[in-house]
C-alpha cells in the first residue's frame, strides 16, 4: 500500500519525467497537468455522482416503503432527479475532453 501511494505522489510530482524522452523543445507543464486534471475530476466527480444516485434512490425507496399509494409520483421524481444527477457527471466528462483535446500534450 505505501508503494502504491509513493507512486501516486511521483506522478502527481513529477509529470514532465513522462515526456523526458522527447527533450527540452517543446511543451510545458501544462499539458501533463491537464491530464491530471481531467483524471481526477472526473474521479471525484464519477464517485460524488455515485454516492448521490445511491443515497436519492435509498430515500426514494424508504418513501415509496412508508406510502406505497405514492410510489408513482416518488419515482418519477426520483427518475428526474437521478437524471439530474448524472447530468453533472456528464459535464464534467465534457470539461475533461476539452482539457484532453484542446491542449494536447506536447
Amino acid at each position: 500500500m505505501r508503494s502504491l501511494i509513493a507512486a501516486g505522489f511521483a506522478v502527481l510530482a513529477f509529470p514532465g519525467l513522462a515526456l523526458a524522452a522527447e527533450g527540452a523543445a517543446g511543451g510545458g507543464w501544462l499539458g501533463p497537468f491537464a491530464v491530471i486534471a481531467a483524471g481526477v475530476g472526473m474521479a471525484i466527480a464519477s464517485g460524488l455522482c455515485g454516492l448521490g444516485q445511491g443515497r436519492a434512490v435509498a430515500a426514494a425507496v424508504e418513501a415509496m416503503g412508508r406510502q406505497p399509494g405514492a410510489a408513482a409520483r416518488i419515482q418519477t421524481a426520483m427518475i428526474i432527479g437521478l437524471a439530474l444527477i448524472e447530468s453533472l457527471a456528464i459535464y464534467v466528462l465534457v470539461v475533461a475532453m476539452i482539457l484532453l483535446f484542446v491542449q494536447p500534450i506536447k
